[in-house]
């Protein structure tokens, strides 16, 4: 899956988090657990099994969206597609087993009458949500890995 590299609004984060990918793919996947590490999160909802053509909803600042689950390939990537107030959006996400940890990288597009309308500002927005996400996604690795405890360094961004 991919995103619209035509559409008018993209961005994207990447960062390798010093954790395993299955803790990292397991935090990320469990949709319904986002509101425990994400603030931005206020809720979110899944409607059958982790695998693509699954609905799922999620409610965040203040928005209430539905999404659909579009592909998944455990532990190596998912992404859905979803629309909300004139805006098309498809979202993917990667993950890549390093030698120090797991790189993942996150990335979305908007097209639709909204993302011609406001191309700069949703182009912020969006690269601001994303590199919060990311953030959020290796706070809460960290916080669980190692088991045994100890002290792993935080994400180093290395694009966006």
């Amino acid at each position: 899956m991919e995103i619209n590299r035509e559409a008018p609004v993209q961005a994207s984060a990447e960062a390798e988090i010093p954790a395993p990918i299955d803790l990292v793919w397991r935090i990320q996947s469990q949709i319904p657990g986002w509101t425990e590490w994400n603030p931005d999160v206020a809720s979110a909802e899944l409607l059958g099994p982790l695998a693509p053509g699954t609905i799922f909803k999620w409610k965040a600042g203040g928005m209430r969206i539905v999404l659909e689950l579009g592909a998944v390939d455990p532990p190596r990537s998912m992404g859905w597609t979803g629309r909300a107030l004139g805006i098309r959006a498809v979202h993917v996400w990667s993950f890549e087993e390093t030698e120090s940890g797991t790189r993942v990288r996150t990335e979305e597009s908007f097209e639709g009458w909204m993302a011609r309308l406001l191309p700069g500002t949703l182009q912020r927005t969006l690269a601001s949500s994303l590199e919060k996400s990311l953030d959020a996604l290796a706070a809460e690795c960290r916080r669980q890995w190692p088991p045994a405890g100890g002290a792993p360094s935080g994400p180093a961004h290395v694009g966006g």
